[in-house]
């Protein structure tokens, strides 16, 4: 589930709110910011322990990924991220939150080859929930904050593609005859 929207409308509240119903039904549950995960991995690398590091992140029922945009990602760190996201792929549930939109991942994570490797395994199975709205922390000084930054434009959650059709039983040679 990936949960996108501006700051102050509710994203880390609802992920916390799902994270301890995860563990009120009885599942393991990790919860961390991006720039947090990535230091751990950075530092587990550093020592030599990287592969025992993703394992228990990815031993967990349930990873909660916050503030995914907030902070830059440091260099390789979208790596190390791809590294951890490909070892639970299909394998257990992820939540994510982030104040950006999809198409702007390669810029959070400073190389557009990782974002893409990242939201091919995000978005299958994913729902994408986009949050709309001013941030709840301002509705008291809504008349300090400038037009331009209350107004932001919507994140774009990633367009439909279309689905195939089924193949029809006939063969190519069939087709180019009718």
């Amino acid at each position: 589930m990936h949960l996108l929207g501006p700051p102050g409308t509710g994203k880390s509240h609802l992920a916390t709110a799902l994270a301890v119903e995860a563990v009120k039904a009885g599942k393991s549950v990790a919860f961390s910011t991006l720039a947090d995960i990535i230091a751990s991995l950075v530092k587990a690398e550093r020592e030599g322990q990287l592969k025992e590091r993703i394992r228990f992140l990815a031993r967990a029922s349930l990873l909660v990924v916050d503030e995914i945009g907030y902070l830059p990602v440091t260099p390789g760190g979208g790596n190390l991220f791809f590294q951890l996201v490909n070892a639970r792929y299909e394998k257990g549930a992820m939540i994510l939150t982030s104040n950006r939109g999809f198409a702007e991942w390669g810029e959070v994570f400073g190389d557009h080859v990782v974002a893409t490797a990242l939201l091919d395994r995000l978005l299958h199975h994913a729902i994408v929930i986009q949050i709309e709205g001013s941030s709840y922390r301002l509705r008291q000084h809504a008349d300090l904050v400038p037009e331009n930054i209350r107004a932001r434009p919507s994140i774009n959650p990633p367009q439909q593609t279309k689905r195939r059709a089924r193949p029809t039983g006939k063969k190519p040679a069939d087709l180019e005859n009718g």
